[in-house]
């Protein structure tokens, strides 16, 4: 399974670019990394990881989300254009991916809107599943649905879980046959501590500093 990090901070894909498969960010990530140039603020990225790197439109409508998607995917050859899950997004999307430029549509929330990313020729869709989890609903139920039609249908584009809130949702992702995950360094980070490792460590240093002493 493909593991992004869902960051606009260099600093942030410096740190876990040994980790990580790439990388995905939108307009509210980009804001806050306050950068003075996208074009250089994404090369950045880009040259810190060898996988993909979505960067989302800021457009709503079709004949502007095309034009801006294709300025996107000069930035850099990584550069995966991530549209929304709407009309106009899946009809850019269809130009974009004719044309042989990776696509992610994001704002995922029902298998309808999955089902038409694949025949628009996506490369991912990001289902989101804390914010559904959020108005009561099981989230990783959208991502099962998604699984199992992508399998029946046989589509290739593959589902990138979005909308990360703890380490088990990254478990449940894998469990349910995802190919992606992304989440935000805090979760990340997360995925690499377990207070029994911490306190394993603890005793194991108590150890051998007791032996030291024994030993002199």
């Amino acid at each position: 399974m493909e593991i992004f990090l869902d960051t606009a901070n260099v600093d942030e894909v410096a740190t876990y670019a040994d980790i990580i498969n790439g990388v995905t960010t939108n307009p509210s990530l980009i804001a806050k990394s306050r950068c003075n140039d996208l074009c250089e603020h994404i090369i950045k990225i880009c040259r810190l990881v060898s996988g993909l790197v979505s960067v989302e439109v800021s457009s709503i409508e079709y004949d502007s989300m095309l034009a801006e998607g294709k300025m996107l995917a000069k930035i850099h050859d990584n550069v995966c254009v991530k549209l929304p899950c709407t009309r106009d997004g899946l009809k850019a999307c269809k130009q974009l991916s004719t044309a042989g430029i990776p696509t992610n549509m994001t704002l995922c929330f029902s298998p309808p809107q999955a089902l038409l990313a694949a025949k628009c020729g996506a490369t991912y869709v990001s289902p989101f599943v804390g914010r559904l989890d959020d108005t009561g609903y099981d989230g990783m139920s959208l991502v099962e649905d998604i699984v199992n039609i992508y399998k029946a249908q046989k589509y290739g584009t593959k589902i990138l879980v979005a909308s990360i809130r703890s380490p088990q949702h990254v478990t449940q992702a894998a469990m349910l046959g995802a190919d992606a995950v992304t989440m935000p360094p805090q979760i990340l980070w997360q995925c690499f501590e377990h207070p029994f490792t911490v306190k394993g460590l603890e005793i194991f240093a108590k150890d051998v500093k007791d032996l030291s002493k024994s030993v002199s």
